[in-house]
């Protein structure tokens, strides 16, 4: 299957080679990523340039995907009150985060296995992420290595964690991302065992991917995606090379290798392994916050994982408000999941985000486009928050507060 697969893919590029300039011009996946101009447009070039099943594990959440529809609804719901007569000549949406200046209030969030979109990965994500300004978030389970992107994309980063149940490989992890720079710790805590994800479960989706007559028949129909897989194939973890026995579906995957008793007593001996600052990504409650700064962590990131885990629980847009009247000023907030417009990014940081994270969005550009495609993602969010800032009266992303959304 392999040598069809490659036979088709060199096909296709000798014909691509052949074709007069014009029309490879108009074929380029940079161009037509070029020609997008909302997320949504992105997101149906990637759509149609990488093959289903991967597609679907970007775009998929879980069972009826209800949570997934509420991430942008509770957006579409709130209301903005702009403000007139305000001279807003300069736009500044710089922001600061655990110290550190951005250019604005986007951090690129940890996306497992991002390789399968895309051979260069994460590297990708993170220098369109360093390019806008911003940090980049690798996750554990990236197809990269720590080092791999590090090298690569050397600008800021966080390091997102998933506790394993053999702590021996979480501790390695900790030890590389500290020797490798990486400013900040992501602790992950919605994914004590894996969400069902019905389009993954329909697609026999599996760590790492099985070769079958589908996906040979998706490869032939997804020449270019197929041209990158066969040259550099990146369809595992890079930092966690095996978990025992052949591919398994991601549910089963998940649940032979994280561990399910991790409590918040556990933060002790996250605290004696890692010096930096501590996020931790998936708190949706405001006693749940709470328990989070009274551990001393430094960032909370108000999130339902894209919807991809416990479906039927409430936007991460509709958690926030009660979010940010128990933490305070205690710890950074910020809000994961459901941003897609420039005017997302101004309700968030107006309800008491700090910064917004973004995953699906930077790995549909990634599949339309490569890193191009990534960066395009930027450039689009990055022109309607500057837009909407200055149409809404509001000349610097700081000064928004609860009086602009309701």
């Amino acid at each position: 299957m392999n040598d069809l697969l490659d036979l088709v893919t060199r096909q296709v590029a000798a014909d691509l080679r052949a074709a007069p300039a014009s029309i490879r011009g108009y074929l380029s996946p940079d161009a037509r990523a070029a020609r997008c101009r909302t997320i949504a447009e992105l997101r149906a070039l990637a759509r149609r340039t990488v093959p289903r099943p991967v597609f679907d594990y970007v775009d998929g959440a879980a069972n009826d995907e209800v949570t997934y529809a509420r991430n942008r609804s509770g957006f579409e719901r709130l209301t903005l009150h702009p403000r007139m007569l305000v001279d807003v000549s300069q736009v500044d949406t710089s922001t600061t985060v655990l110290g550190r200046r951005i250019a604005l209030p986007l951090i690129a969030a940890p996306t497992g296995l991002t390789g399968m979109t895309h051979p260069d990965g994460e590297a990708a994500v993170a220098r369109a992420a360093h390019a806008a300004g911003t940090i980049y978030t690798q996750s554990a389970l990236s197809s990269l290595s720590i080092e791999e992107v590090s090298d690569r994309a050397p600008g800021p980063k966080w390091f997102q964690l998933y506790v394993l149940t053999d702590r021996g490989v979480v501790f390695d992890w900790l030890e590389r991302a500290t020797a490798q720079g990486y400013e900040a710790l992501v602790l992950t805590v919605d994914v004590a065992v894996a969400g069902v994800r019905d389009r993954d479960v329909r697609n026999r989706f599996s760590v790492p991917p099985r070769l079958t007559l589908r996906s040979l028949a998706q490869g032939v129909t997804h020449p270019r995606w197929t041209a990158g897989f066969v040259a550099r194939p990146r369809i595992s973890p890079g930092n966690l090379r095996h978990a025992g026995g052949g591919p398994a579906g991601h549910a089963e995957y998940v649940n032979r290798v994280f561990d399910p008793t991790m409590t918040w007593e556990d933060l002790s001996w996250l605290r004696e392994h890692w010096a930096g600052p501590i996020v931790i990504k998936g708190i949706m409650r405001a006693d749940d916050a709470v328990r989070a700064v009274e551990r001393g962590v430094e960032g909370i990131v108000v999130s339902n994982h894209g919807g991809r885990q416990l479906d039927g629980v409430d936007s991460s847009i509709g958690a926030l408000p009660a979010i940010a009247d128990a933490v305070g000023d205690r710890a950074e907030l910020y809000l994961d999941s459901g941003v897609r417009r420039g005017t997302d990014i101004i309700k968030a940081v107006a309800l008491g985000a700090r910064a917004c994270m973004i995953g699906r969005p930077l790995v549909y550009g990634l599949g339309a486009a490569g890193e191009a495609g990534a960066r395009r993602t930027f450039e689009i969010l990055t022109a309607e928050l500057k837009t909407a800032l200055a149409l809404a009266g509001y000349p610097r992303i700081g000064e928004l507060g609860p009086d602009a959304v309701s």
